[in-house]
Formats: structure tokens, sequence, C-alpha cells
């Protein structure tokens, strides 16, 4: 059965590749953008005053969006699955 197996084809092959380069070309994008936005920039929130590099403000603030969007995606399939649950 190893001759109909997927497993070290051509197509494992290639895919993995195009991770590699896809991930080469993001950190390339990363590594310009951390060059072009170095300055320090003071922030304000509520009581508290304290500068930080503009990248890392930026890098973070994308991190919580993505972490809150995560959330929201759980939260939608679990009532989903919940709905269907009650639904049997």
């Amino acid at each position: 059965m190893a001759n109909g197996s997927s497993q070290g084809g051509p197509q494992s092959s290639s895919s993995g590749n195009g991770f590699l380069i896809g991930g080469g070309v993001l950190l390339a994008l990363l590594l310009a953008f951390i060059l072009q936005n170095r300055e320090t920039i003071s922030f304000s929130f509520l009581f508290w005053t304290f500068s930080a590099p503009l990248w890392l403000a930026l890098v973070i603030t994308a991190l919580v969006a993505f972490v809150i969007g995560q959330f929201a995606l759980m939260w939608r399939r679990h009532k989903r699955r919940q709905r269907r649950r009650d639904s049997r």
C-alpha cells in the first residue's frame, strides 16, 4: 500500500516549499514594518503614561484584536453546537 499513500509525494514537498516562501515573505514584510516604525511615542491610558516603540504598540494592538476575534468565533461555534444539540 506504499504506492497509494500520499506521504512523501511530490505534492507534499511543493506545499512545504510554499509555506517556506510565504513565511519568508511575511518575515521580510514584518522586518520592513519594524524598521520603518522605530520611533518611540508616548501613550496615555487612564492615569498611566508610558513610552514605547510604535511598532510594538501596533503589534500588541493587532494581537489583542486577533485574540478577541478568536474568542468571538469560539463563542459563536459553541452557541451553534448548543442549538444543534438542543434541536435533536
